[in-house]
């Protein structure tokens, strides 16, 4: 099997209460350690990635975000999906490319730009173009930002979710949904589901995302944020 084909098989037939677990590295030491500690593959968190090479979230130019990707991918064995978080305006193709050519096997995609949440037919249709240049060679994990952006009502996520299926989306991620309404989105959104887990104690385990109906649970910059807070103590 490929690494992407690795990488989509571990997101299936998963029971109830153990997701994917996927650490999000920001250089090729953290990505190595991680593998170490077991990880079966990683996926980076765009903002982690940013604030390693001195940028603020969102603020990373692409070249640089796709030259630490690929850092990652040649520093480890294990499938890395990347957060190239809106695509940076590139074309469907050229975003594939890139990313295939950093060796990444997946990829979080948003579906916001500037703090604005972007049309869902138009995006879907993007998302569309993605998967038709990609093929099988990705893992597409469409982001929807609502939540994010301030829309709370669950109804609005997942319209937003079954347009990006019916587009070719491999995976949906409510970013920043509230943990009382995953069962809500769980029996709305067809496929795999992504749940942001924290790393300081608040809020459910992953184990516990994935009872409420998680398939695969990330951390955003929360490692970075965590190995920061023991650097500073150690340093002071």
């Amino acid at each position: 099997m490929s690494k992407a084909e690795v990488f989509r098989a571990l997101h299936h037939r998963r029971p109830p209460g153990d997701p994917l677990v996927l650490a999000g590295p920001w250089d090729a030491a953290s990505a190595r350690a991680l593998v170490a500690a077991g990880f079966p593959a990683l996926a980076t968190p765009s903002a982690a990635v940013a604030a390693s090479l001195g940028y603020a979230d969102g603020g990373t130019p692409a070249a640089e975000m796709f030259a630490a990707v690929a850092r990652i991918t040649r520093a480890v064995d294990v499938p890395v999906s990347a957060d190239v978080e809106d695509g940076y305006g590139l074309a469907p193709k050229e975003l594939v490319e890139r990313l295939l050519a950093a060796g990444a096997v997946g990829c979080n995609l948003e579906d916001s730009g500037g703090g604005v949440l972007k049309d869902p037919h138009e995006h879907a249709e993007w998302l569309a173009e993605v998967r038709s240049a990609a093929g099988d060679r990705l893992f597409l994990n469409a982001r929807v930002d609502t939540f994010a952006r301030g829309v709370t009502d669950p109804d609005r996520a997942i319209e937003r979710a079954a347009l990006y299926v019916a587009a070719g989306a491999d995976c949906i991620y409510p970013i920043d949904a509230p943990v009382a309404v995953l069962p809500l989105l769980r029996a709305g959104i067809e496929g795999p589901l992504n749940m942001y887990a924290r790393v300081d104690g608040e809020g459910p385990s992953p184990a516990g995302l994935g009872e409420l109906g998680a398939t695969r649970v990330t951390f955003g910059p929360g490692l970075l944020r965590l190995a920061l807070r023991s650097l500073h103590a150690l340093a002071r």
